[in-house]
């Protein structure tokens, strides 16, 4: 009889069952950890400051965020293009802090930035708005910057006070020129509708939300943005909004999208997060009763919903809106067509036919 060496164990199929159990057991509890850190990182999202117990960092996550944040702040501040001065300002929602420029003879430009962003989105734009305007670049009162709430804001209403408290305290009275981008595009829409008799010209750049509603895209593109490293904000945020400033690929189109995302990380690092106001879409009633001339600009590839559908959306519905489409821009206009934008803004401004009032 041949002997072949060969062993036949009648265990190797159960021994090859039970790690398979095992190695499923260890991949189902890793799932629900990971489940169970994104439900609290979510949850996280949605919580309330209490401000009667808020610690004396707020609204950072430490002395050390706010620290190293004021840090980073003051030396990106040297990067402002033209001569400024500051001021903070008191309001019953906190201090506000405010970057003028501009000679004191001219009239007010207010300037409100996008979320995430601060005064100084308004870079490339402040060379050409000072020169002709005494301007006022906001750092919002509940977004990242030196401005800081000490009450909660829960509603457009709460932004709608403290704007009018703001311009009240700056003395800026009833002739008020204001531009926003983006959030601030849509807070502008907000205060030309419940204050129009203080305001002679809006522009709104990119409003966020304001004529349709977000794309499901924004909601799970702002998700993972939020996770805390930078290609999450970069690749699922940045790049996607800003894609035609990252098509142009020359040194200087690049060093200021790094900048931005250097901007936001450095705010995602060090600010506890405070779930902002989600914008609205205004009714066709309140497009029609807006009442300050009012221009709004958007790129042509704008990501937030088709420039093309809001300008047959104005056009039906608010005629008295002037709209113009950026091209070979999107979320990015003021930046990657900086001349043409401020060219069509100052044009507007100046233009001395202020509309019905």
């Amino acid at each position: 009889m041949v002997k072949t060496g060969i062993k036949y164990s009648g265990n190797s199929s159960p021994r090859k069952k039970s790690i398979f159990i095992k190695v499923l057991i260890g991949l189902g509890a890793l799932l629900l950890i990971l489940i169970v850190a994104f439900s609290w990182f979510l949850l996280s999202l949605f919580s309330e400051t209490d401000m009667a117990e808020r610690p004396a960092y707020y609204p950072f996550k430490s002395f050390h965020a706010r620290d190293l944040y004021y840090k980073y702040y003051d030396t990106r501040a040297q990067e402002w293009p033209v001569v400024s001065e500051s001021k903070t300002v008191e309001t019953s929602y906190g201090k506000t802090f405010i970057r003028i420029s501009g000679p004191k003879n001219r009239p007010s430009l207010v300037l409100l930035p996008s979320t995430s962003a601060t005064s100084f989105i308004w870079m490339p734009n402040i060379k050409a708005f000072s020169k002709q305007f005494r301007v006022y670049a906001v750092d919002n009162i509940y977004d990242f910057g030196r401005s800081i709430n000490k009450r909660n804001i829960k509603s457009s209403a709460d932004m709608m006070n403290w704007l009018d408290e703001l311009f009240t305290a700056l003395g800026l009275g009833n002739n008020i020129n204001l531009i926003g981008l983006s959030f601030g595009g849509w807070l502008t829409s907000q205060y030309a509708l419940k204050h129009p008799n203080r305001l002679t010209k809006t522009v709104w750049l990119a409003p966020a939300a304001t004529f349709f509603e977000f794309p499901i895209e924004w909601a799970w593109r702002g998700i993972l943005s939020a996770l805390p490293h930078r290609y999450f904000m970069k690749k699922f945020m940045i790049e996607w909004l800003f894609e035609d400033l990252l098509k142009k690929n020359d040194a200087s189109s690049l060093q200021q999208l790094e900048k931005f995302v250097d901007d936001a990380m450095m705010g995602l690092k060090c600010y506890k997060f405070r779930m902002p106001i989600t914008p609205n879409v205004l009714s066709d009633s309140d497009l029609q009763h807006v009442k300050p001339p009012t221009l709004v600009l958007i790129g042509e590839n704008e990501k937030l919903y088709s420039a093309h559908k809001v300008v047959e959306r104005l056009k039906t519905t608010a005629p008295q809106i002037k709209i113009e489409i950026i091209p070979n821009a999107g979320h990015d206009l003021t930046i990657v067509q900086t001349e043409m934008v401020n060219s069509k803004i100052l044009d507007f401004l100046l233009c001395h036919d202020r509309g019905p009032r």
